[in-house]
């Protein structure tokens, strides 16, 4: 049997315990005060070479400088980016694992996945928007169209058979289309290739005779006169393409498809680290040299966080969530 002073010495033992844990619960926890004390994993669904994987290697770079550690790009390519992104929503949310994506990833891949366990727009908090990159319409010399009204026209004589092409389905550029087919009332055809080079050169070979793609990759094209520049898919001109004007001014009030590209990180890292990586990212995008870079890339920075950003994405979800459904957009 257990002496009395042994226990006084259990409870003793048990009090102290206690109490540590009751100190421990009551102090605040600053999380970000010593972070990052190690190398950070930067996930990217796409492939190395990409756009995605462009703009992620940039910023990583950046706050590497900032930040003191090594933001290490990791590509897992596949599933319209899901496979990266539920790397990162179910990694350990101390800021470690991080995420470059767009809305293919964040908004579109849920819809056209039914049975993806992944929920990106919970499973996953924004930090930091970093830009966006506009799309163009271009049509192949030999098309009778120069306008946006000239393509709404040709689409209704053509009577829903008009042939658009796009680089894969659920892809911007695809999303872009389908927008535009809504806005306007028309219906159009899409077909999807492996690919927005795929997809280019069966276009400047007169295979297909529509399509919105990524403005810096067809500029050269449009330049040399291989393709005929017909608008831009962004709320302004593009500094690259001012002769262009925007599908809006053109003849569809309030249209504005664009790749955007932002940063996140599993949904319950703490905010004072959220905050740190945020203003880290905003102090990148000041740099003159990056924004250069960024430029040359052809993307446009748009440095949104906190509750902007926050009501930025939702608005995405709602827009682009409407597109797909409507136009029932389905994984190949």
């Amino acid at each position: 049997m257990a002496s009395p002073m042994h226990f006084r010495f259990l409870r003793t033992v048990l009090c102290s315990a206690l109490a540590g844990a009751c100190v421990a619960l009551a102090a605040p926890v600053h999380a970000a005060a010593d972070y990052p004390k190690q190398a950070v994993r930067v996930m990217v669904g796409f492939s190395a070479g990409g756009a995605v994987d462009n703009v992620a290697r940039q910023i990583g770079e950046a706050l590497s400088k900032r930040l003191g550690q090594a933001f290490v790009i990791e590509n897992q390519a596949g599933a319209t980016g899901t496979i990266a992104a539920e790397t990162a929503a179910r990694a350990r949310p101390d800021g470690y694992t991080l995420l470059v994506a767009t809305q293919s990833t964040m908004v579109v891949a849920p819809r056209m996945y039914p049975n993806l366990k992944l929920k990106p727009m919970q499973d996953l908090k924004p930090i930091a928007l970093i830009g966006s990159v506009p799309l163009a319409l271009v049509a192949h010399p030999s098309l009778p169209v120069k306008t946006v009204g000239d393509v709404i026209e040709l689409a209704k004589k053509e009577n829903g058979e008009l042939i658009y092409a796009s680089s894969g389905a659920g892809g911007p550029q695809h999303l872009a289309a389908e927008l535009f087919a809504s806005m306007a009332g028309v219906k159009m055809v899409h077909v999807p290739y492996k690919g927005e080079a795929n997809a280019i050169a069966d276009l400047i070979g007169n295979h297909v005779p529509l399509m919105f793609s990524n403005l810096p990759t067809l500029l050269p094209y449009i330049q040399s006169g291989q393709l005929r520049g017909i608008a831009v898919s962004g709320h302004s001109r593009a500094a690259s393409a001012p002769e262009l004007p925007t599908v809006a001014e053109a003849g569809l009030p309030g249209f504005d498809a664009q790749t955007w590209f932002a940063l996140f990180a599993p949904a319950q890292t703490p905010d004072d680290v959220i905050e740190k990586l945020g203003a880290a990212v905003d102090d990148a995008l000041q740099d003159r040299i990056l924004q250069g870079t960024l430029a040359s890339q052809g993307l446009t920075i748009n440095a949104l966080r906190g509750p902007a950003l926050v009501t930025y994405m939702k608005d995405q979800e709602t827009q682009l969530g409407k597109v797909v459904e409507a136009a029932g957009i389905k994984a190949d």
